[in-house]
């Protein structure tokens, strides 16, 4: 499948061989227990262990991530379950990890219980590849690229490179960019994590999260992670998220087209400021995402002028839910500084594009805008 189009390997990824008379893509499984008789060999055995569900879309996914090469994929229940999987699983007391300090909310508690661990936690920026500074001696360097909520884009290859050559392993959040904007297990990375509560199953219906390796045996340390901790994903769920899959090119396309549209617009805006998309030629980040992402994302931060107006806007917008999480069919806007935890200004939001009629979306922002910003 490795010459097919994206559309075409997301519609056909993880399906079973064709059967007379069963359906393509087979139901959810649901089992505690399988018949086991005899010496427990085989793929079915207990069902916090395997999943014939689960094996479908690891299966899936696994040819996103790395089309015609061979990956293996484990999922789970949430994103921080995939996440804590990798680097709990890899660090040990005395280890050093390096995470970045502008990354998703909940970082900061994972770097709580690595601490308390006993492993040494440093951080530094994703932007400007702040994270080289502070490799020595690192066992994992964590990357999140494009970054949540602030959208900086490292240089992938580079930072690979650097920790490769110091006997570092890589592992990289791609949650905001999906398989289809970007692959990291191509850039070289030795673990792509993502969530995919957000775009890759794209209806804000599902909590999921995976993690996908080439190494079998760094594959093997996640898998017994999940084993033991138990964050497995329910069979619907899983069954859910493979039918997901099949519009992810659709999905994404549009979503991708309709943010850049609408950071044009809002580039255009007085009393916006801070306006970021890594799609935007004049955006900090473009350089490094033009040269290793394929798709730039569903997500645009800007700033408005403080938090009455930010507040304003969202209350004004008819089309957009105001939300958290991004990467939904419907939109969502959310004024991110009211989760606290994020180094962002008060009036900082964080927009994710939907599956809307651009002209419909775009519309809707600048109307709510006028209304927030007195038609600045």
């Amino acid at each position: 499948m490795s010459t097919m189009g994206d559309g075409t390997r997301a519609v056909r990824a993880g399906l079973p061989e064709p059967q007379q008379f069963e359906p393509t893509l087979p139901g959810p499984a649901f089992a505690a227990h399988f018949h086991l008789s005899g010496e427990p060999v085989g793929p079915y055995t207990y069902g916090r262990d395997t999943n014939p569900t689960w094996t479908h879309l690891e299966h899936a996914i696994g040819e996103l991530e790395a089309p015609g090469e061979p990956v293996e994929t484990t999922v789970f229940a949430s994103g921080m379950a995939a996440v804590s999987a990798v680097l709990l699983s890899q660090a040990r007391s005395g280890d050093v990890v390096v995470l970045p300090d502008d990354g998703y909310q909940a970082l900061p508690l994972v770097r709580e219980q690595l601490e308390a661990y006993g492993v040494e936690v440093r951080t530094a920026p994703t932007g400007g590849n702040a994270q080289l500074a502070v490799l020595d001696g690192a066992k994992l360097l964590w990357i999140e690229t494009p970054s949540n909520p602030g959208l900086d884009v490292c240089d992938v290859r580079r930072l690979v490179g650097a920790a490769h050559a110091a006997g570092t392993l890589v592992a990289v959040d791609n949650t905001l960019a999906t398989p289809l904007g970007q692959r990291p297990l191509e850039l070289g990375a030795d673990f792509s994590v993502a969530s995919d509560t957000k775009g890759m199953t794209g209806h804000g219906d599902i909590l999921l999260g995976h993690v996908t390796c080439r190494d079998p045996e760094l594959a093997a340390g996640v898998r017994r992670w999940r084993k033991v901790v138990g964050a497995i994903p329910g069979p619907m769920e899983a069954w859910l998220a493979h039918r997901s899959l099949a519009t992810l090119e659709l999905r994404i396309d549009r979503q991708c087209a309709t943010a850049l549209t609408l950071a044009e617009a809002l580039g255009k805006r007085g009393g916006v400021t801070g306006l970021r998309y890594p799609g935007l030629p004049t955006d900090p980040s473009y350089p490094n995402a033009v040269r290793q992402m394929r798709r730039f994302g569903s997500v645009v931060s800007f700033v408005l002028p403080d938090r009455e107006r930010a507040e304003r806007f969202l209350a004004e917008l008819h089309l957009v839910d105001d939300a958290t999480s991004f990467g939904g069919v419907r939109s969502t806007a959310e004024r991110r500084a009211r989760w606290g935890g994020d180094a962002v200004p008060e009036g900082f939001i964080r927009f994710s594009v939907g599956a809307e009629s651009p002209d419909d979306l775009v519309a809707d922002v600048e109307r709510a805008l006028d209304a927030a910003l007195g038609g600045s």
